[in-house]
C-alpha cells in the first residue's frame, strides 16, 4: 500500500474487549497519524469476524483508567485519543464486522465514515446497567441520526442490525460480508490517489461544522464515573449471560499496515 493509506487492524482475544492496554496503544497510534505528513486515509477493522469491538473490558482497573495522566488535549486517555481521532487530518473509515458495541460504538463514530457489513451489530448498553455512555456517543449520535433516534439508541440500550443502523444513519452503507473488505479497499485507495491537502482541507471544514467540545468528552466521562461505580459493574458482570465478563483475555494488539508485505505491531500485553 501507499504511505498514505494505512490499514489497522485490532485484535484482542477472544472477542476484542477495548481495555487499558488498548487505549494506550490507541493514543500512541494517533500521535503518529497527526505526525505523518503523507497519511491520508487510514481503514480500522478486526482480525475477528464476529467482534469488530466488544465493549470496554469491564475488570479493568479502573483506578488507572481515571488516574493516568491527561492527553495532550488536556482530556484523560479514552476520551483524549477519542477526540484527537476525530480530528486527524486524514480520513478515517471503520470496516464493521461483527459486533461495536459500548466503547467500540463509541469509537467507530469518531472516525469519519462507517461501513458495515451484513452481520454487524451496533448499540450503546450501558444504560441498562445504570451508567450514563461515557464517550459521549450522544453528541455524536444526535449530529448523525437526529434528537429522536440518538434518544433511542442510547436509552433505549438495545441492539442494532446493520441494515436497521444504515437506515438511522449510525453506519454509512451496509455491504454483503464477503464484499465489504474489497468495497473499503477500493474507496480507501481512491481517497489515497487525492492529494492530501485537498482531503485534509475539506475534512477541517466539515470538522468546523460539527465540531463537538472537548468540555462534552470530559462531562461524559465524569457522568460513567458517577453512575457506573466499581460495586455496579462487579455486580453486572457477575449476572451477565455475556462471555465478555468471563472470557479471559489472551492478547492484546493494534497493528498498522502500509505495507503489502505486512503489519507492523504496536504493541501486545
Amino acid at each position: 500500500m501507499s504511505p498514505s493509506y494505512w490499514k489497522v487492524t485490532f485484535e484482542n482475544d477472544p472477542i476484542n474487549l477495548i481495555d487499558l492496554d488498548t487505549v494506550e496503544q490507541l493514543g500512541d497510534l494517533v500521535t503518529r497519524m497527526e505526525q505523518d505528513p503523507d497519511l491520508t486515509v487510514v481503514v480500522f477493522q478486526s482480525a475477528n469476524p464476529d467482534f469488530f469491538m466488544a465493549h470496554f473490558d469491564l475488570r479493568s482497573d479502573m483506578q488507572r483508567f481515571y488516574t493516568t495522566a491527561p492527553g495532550p488535549t488536556g482530556l484523560l486517555p479514552y476520551p483524549d485519543s477519542l477526540l484527537r481521532l476525530s480530528r486527524v487530518p486524514a480520513v478515517t473509515i471503520s470496516a464493521i464486522k461483527g459486533r461495536a458495541r459500548g466503547a467500540g460504538s463509541e469509537f467507530v463514530l469518531n472516525t469519519d465514515i462507517r461501513f458495515a457489513g451484513s452481520n454487524a451489530i451496533l448499540g450503546q448498553p450501558e444504560v441498562g446497567f445504570g451508567a450514563v455512555p461515557g464517550g459521549n456517543p450522544m453528541g455524536r449520535l444526535a449530529e448523525l441520526v437526529g434528537r429522536g433516534r440518538a434518544m433511542e439508541i442510547v436509552v433505549g440500550g438495545d441492539d442494532f442490525p446493520a441494515q436497521l443502523a444504515a437506515e438511522y444513519g449510525y453506519v454509512n452503507r451496509v455491504l454483503p460480508e464477503d464484499e465489504l473488505d474489497d468495497f473499503v479497499d477500493t474507496f480507501a485507495r481512491r481517497i489515497a490517489g487525492f492529494d492530501k491537502a485537498a482531503v485534509s482541507g475539506t475534512k477541517e471544514f466539515v470538522d468546523a461544522a460539527t465540531a463537538i467540545p472537548a468540555g462534552d468528552y470530559a462531562a461524559a466521562l465524569a457522568a460513567i464515573r458517577r453512575t457506573g461505580g466499581a460495586r455496579r459493574t462487579r455486580i453486572t458482570c457477575a449476572v451477565s449471560s455475556n462471555a465478555a465478563c468471563s472470557s479471559p483475555r489472551e492478547s492484546n494488539s493494534i497493528s498498522a499496515s502500509t505495507s503489502p508485505r505486512g503489519s507492523e505491531p504496536l504493541g501486545r500485553s
